[in-house]
C-alpha cells in the first residue's frame, strides 16, 4: 500500500509541472458484463516523453 500511496504522489507532482511543464492526466473507464457478474475499473495515466504511470481500481 506505501509503494502505491509513493507512485502516485510521484506522478501527481510530476503532473502539476515541478520538474517541468504540466502534465494533463488521461482518465479510464471500463464497465464489463460476463458470466461472473457486473465488473468496473476507473484508472488515469499520467504520460510525459517515455514515461507512463497508470493508478487504477477495480470493483
Amino acid at each position: 500500500m506505501r509503494m502505491t500511496a509513493a507512485i502516485a504522489l510521484f506522478a501527481a507532482l510530476a503532473a502539476c509541472g515541478v520538474d517541468g511543464p504540466p502534465v494533463r492526466p488521461s482518465v479510464n473507464t471500463t464497465v464489463g458484463v460476463g458470466s461472473n457478474g457486473t465488473n468496473a475499473t476507473v484508472g488515469t495515466d499520467w504520460i510525459s516523453g517515455r514515461v507512463s504511470t497508470h493508478v487504477g481500481v477495480g470493483f
